[in-house]
Order: C-alpha cells, then structure tokens, then sequence
C-alpha cells in the first residue's frame, strides 16, 4: 500500500511543534528559530506560509511573507504583524526526511509564488543557506550583484549563504 499524498494547505499554530521539530533536524543550531520568531511569520499582514501534509502528519513547510525588499531580517527576529513591503520574502523551506524526494519542497515554493503573484508582488528574495543555492537555482531563483550592505546581512545566515531573487510576473 502506497502512503497517501501530500497536500499542501496554509501553516497554522497547531502545527509548529513538528514544524519546529523539522526545522531542528534540517538546519545547525545557529540557525535555528525560537517559536516566538517562528509563529510571529504566520501573523504578517502578507503571510504565504505554507504546511505539506500526508494525511494528518506534516512533512514540510514553507515560511514565505511580504518584506521589504532587500532588507532580510536577521535571524531570529520576531516580525510585526503591519509588516508590509513589495518583495515575496521565502524566509525557510524545510522538508522532513519522510518528505524528501517527494517534490513537495518545490509545490511549496511554486504555490506562495503564484499566490504571492496573484497579490501584485513582482519579485521573490531569500538567503540561500547550507549549500542550497543550486536547488534555488533549479527554481529560477539568481544571484544578482548585492550592496556591501545586504552583503553583511546575507553573511549573519553563515558561510556560504547567497542571495538569490527572481521574478514573479508569468509566474
């Protein structure tokens, strides 16, 4: 018997324990979000965050919310729900090793795009961390030439981490 498929819905508070029990087993400590940071992205004016489900278990999820653009917040922050801006800002996508290989981290990304879309953004940014700039890549997502400024930021998510954007219009 095959499992069951994966669906995708919005991420809600009933979720964050396991997605914050995805979150500690993707990512090394200094990345890691309180529940504080974590739960404050579902409360944003423009939150596209996302849960992939099989039946009633999570196995993925997509933290994504209206920012300002090229401003990331540091690690950690907690936001304020009249946080507005004009860029898609995909702030974590974290998929549980039950999820891995199932294509569900790339329906996340392409279903806040389109929603996000849909909602007059233009454009998506994120910080590509832990060598996972080629996947982005794969997605359409760029490495445009940054200020010293965001450059400084981009390096608080850790060695190798990249900013990356892309386009939203035809998306």
């Amino acid at each position: 018997m095959s499992d069951p498929p994966i669906s995708i819905r919005p991420l809600e508070r009933r979720d964050l324990p396991a997605a914050l029990a995805i979150q500690s087993a993707t990512y090394p400590a200094f990345l890691l979000e309180d529940e504080a940071a974590f739960a404050s992205r579902l409360d944003v004016a423009a939150s596209y965050c996302l849960a992939g489900v099989r039946g009633d278990v999570l196995v993925a999820y997509l933290l994504a919310h209206g920012w300002p653009g090229r401003e990331p917040p540091s690690i950690g922050t907690v936001l304020e729900p009249a946080i507005t801006g004009e860029a898609l800002f995909i702030h974590d996508l974290a998929v549980s090793s039950e999820g891995r290989g199932s294509g569900i981290g790339s329906r996340l990304v392409s279903r806040a795009v389109a929603l996000a879309a849909g909602d007059g953004f233009r454009r998506a940014e994120l910080i590509a961390v832990e060598g996972a700039a080629s996947y982005w890549r794969t997605l359409g997502f760029t490495e445009p030439a940054v200020t010293p400024a965001l450059a400084a930021k981009v390096a608080g998510y850790g060695g190798g981490a990249r900013w990356m954007e892309r386009a939203l219009s035809g998306s």
